[in-house]
């Protein structure tokens, strides 16, 4: 088999795409002009898709919300966020585990306490079950060294994702919950015990669960090699990787594993998976 039929093979197995937001559909608070013909490509061409991502800073619906102002309308089972996907192995691994003291933003607490956790207070009288640890755009340093000392005292450390940036369009940094990590990691002389979203499979094995696909049916389309493209191999789907985020071509010739495929953007992946299928 020539190596461009194993590739036209591959995008034409391709039942649904776990797409990442940022970077992929939009970059910060600009969507890409080719996003919404993508996605009206897939929807005439019977693909589905899920918009994934590893920014628990925003709820599933603070998600629904913002791509509607883009002018993209999504149903709630089409967003899959880290934050999400942390409550979902809570409550089936750890029920234990219901007081949390948390780094992140009011929308991510508000998601937690919806799901039933107690969220504690920044005082050691309030002692919780375990320390969560996500983007938190509200961080103070106050917060950040209660957070080192409760993980200090042994109670489990957990990240809802493992990023150390954020993608954005304006001319700053954004620390995400990777580097908060590791602040706390050298603070406090422990790693977090289990760091969710990308590359962890669940985010993806969950979707294949959900619309019964086998693992060659989804594509994670994403622009990170280290998060979307590992977790693709990991999951043993087709990792397909953008060049609109933060990896660049000599990214990608570089990684080890190679992502399947390496495209400019998801518009020139809507065009071959069609050409694919035709």
């Amino acid at each position: 088999m020539s190596p461009d039929f194993a590739a036209i093979q591959r995008l034409r197995q391709l039942a649904h795409l776990a797409l990442d937001l940022d970077g992929t559909i939009y970059k910060g608070g600009t969507l890409f002009p080719f996003s919404r013909p993508f996605l009206e490509q897939m929807r005439r061409a019977g693909v589905g898709c899920t918009f994934l991502t590893n920014n628990p800073s925003k709820s599933a619906a603070d998600y629904r919300a913002n791509l509607a102002k883009l002018g993209i309308e999504c149903a709630p089972d089409q967003i899959y966020t880290s934050a999400l996907a942390t409550i979902d192995w809570l409550r089936r691994e750890r029920p234990d585990l219901r007081r949390l003291f948390m780094l992140g933003t009011p929308s991510m607490a508000a998601e937690f306490a919806a799901a039933g956790f107690t969220l504690t207070a920044d005082d050691p009288k309030d002692e919780p079950d375990a320390v969560l640890v996500g983007f938190d755009l509200t961080l103070t340093y106050a917060k950040l060294c209660r957070a080192a000392w409760w993980i200090k005292q042994g109670k489990p450390f957990i990240a809802t994702n493992p990023d150390f940036v954020c993608p954005t369009d304006q001319p700053n940094v954004l620390v995400d919950c990777g580097s908060i990590c590791a602040a706390l990691e050298k603070a406090a002389g422990r790693a977090p015990d289990r760091v969710f979203g990308k590359p962890d499979p669940s985010m993806l094995t969950g979707i294949m669960a959900r619309h019964q696909l086998r693992a060659e049916q989804i594509g994670m389309v994403g622009d990170r090699i280290y998060t979307d493209m590992l977790m693709a191999h990991r999951a043993g789907a087709v990792g397909v990787l953008v060049l609109t985020g933060e990896a660049t071509a000599a990214d990608a010739a570089a990684a080890q594993p190679p992502p399947h495929f390496v495209m400019a953007s998801v518009g020139e992946l809507g065009e071959r998976i069609v050409a694919a299928r035709g």
